[in-house]
């Protein structure tokens, strides 16, 4: 009788987890639908204007909260939803380390990426106090600040796991974060004649500014060539501050879940398992054991899961909670983009 039981139970959990897996496929499967649809929506916008001013990552997020205004899914689609928003994203930021290369920084000189760390540390800090003196949540300070002074809706969507930041939070940050950066690919190149910026200090104001590294490139093609160069260049240099930051938020997330007291929690309890990936990738490849010839293929994998992850945030967002904090994030959010574009303004008077 016992054996009976013992061999019952021992073919339950495949049983189980098969069970689990098939019960994540609908909801992935609507994901990459909504995915799918945002990146045809981007190409279109690329054969148009020759610049996806809105990137697929954006449109997805839109349009699952579109879909999700109208109907809520059934409880047979959320935990692949659950699994898109979380997991994969996981996935997705591990990836992000593979196409990091510290050996490419530290040749671009000491004094700009000394120059860079310190506007992104200053504008974390202000921007994440102006964010709260506003009565935004801890951690939607949080990811606005972010997303404000590192890459916008990539820094969002790789420190939410991170501090534990729900749907709205991430919704409400990257939504509205993506509006400005839009306006400021439009509205950045009014600033070369009127502050008579040459090609260099343009580039590196853009650089600093410009969220996204498609928009960087958008915002400089206009002023030529140098400042295309020079404003990706300082765009990467600025994506690299994500490590430093993901790294520290983990140390400081778990001391927020733990209370206020110190606990002897080990390493690996600390930093969350796709940041040590992150790391363990970007090292690999700073040391060429990652060839060249894998970036391209993992990056796109990369944004392909990103954008999969923001379709499962939309779905999951309730419109009506957007509208009750969307005047304050609003708010946050131009402050904190006012705030670094004056003093990315200051800094390239230096580098003439």
């Amino acid at each position: 009788m016992s054996q009976n039981q013992a061999s019952s139970s021992a073919e339950a959990k495949p049983t189980t987890a098969a069970s689990r897996i098939v019960a994540l496929i609908p909801g992935i499967l609507l994901c990459i639908a909504v995915a799918g649809v945002s990146a045809l929506l981007e190409r279109a916008e690329l054969g148009v204007f020759q610049h996806p001013y809105v990137e697929a990552l954006v449109m997805a997020i839109l349009l699952g909260m579109a879909l999700r205004s109208f109907w809520k899914p059934a409880p047979r689609w959320q935990a692949g939803i659950a699994f898109s928003a979380k997991q994969l994203l996981e996935v997705a930021v591990m990836l992000l380390g593979a196409s990091i290369s510290f050996a490419a920084i530290a040749a671009s000189g000491v004094a700009l990426l000394a120059s860079i760390a310190a506007v992104v540390v200053v504008a974390l800090s202000v921007s994440f106090g102006l964010s709260r003196m506003l009565g935004l949540s801890t951690r939607l300070s949080i990811l606005i600040a972010c997303g404000n002074s590192i890459c916008g809706n990539s820094a969002i969507a790789a420190v939410a796991p991170i501090i534990g930041a729900n749907n709205d939070e991430i919704a409400s940050s990257i939504s509205f974060t993506a509006i400005l950066g839009v306006m400021m690919v439009l509205g950045l190149p009014l600033l070369i004649p009127l502050l008579q910026l040459s090609a260099t200090q343009y580039g590196i104001l853009a650089g600093l500014t410009v969220y996204a590294v498609p928009q960087v490139l958008a915002a400089t093609v206009p002023a030529g060539l140098v400042s295309t160069q020079i404003g990706t260049l300082v765009k990467l240099m600025r994506v690299l501050m994500l490590g430093p930051v993901v790294v520290g938020l983990s140390l400081a997330a778990s001391r927020w879940q733990t209370g206020a007291k110190k606990t002897n929690v080990g390493f690996f309890r600390l930093v969350p398992w796709f940041i040590l990936g992150f790391l363990a990738l970007a090292t690999l490849r700073s040391l060429e054991i990652v060839p060249g010839t894998v970036v391209g293929p993992v990056t796109k994998i990369t944004s392909f899961l990103t954008v999969v992850s923001m379709a499962a945030l939309g779905l999951g967002v309730d419109v009506r909670v957007l509208a009750n904090v969307g005047g304050r994030v609003t708010a946050a959010v131009t402050l904190s983009l006012m705030l670094l574009l004056g003093i990315s303004i200051a800094l390239v008077h230096w580098f003439k």
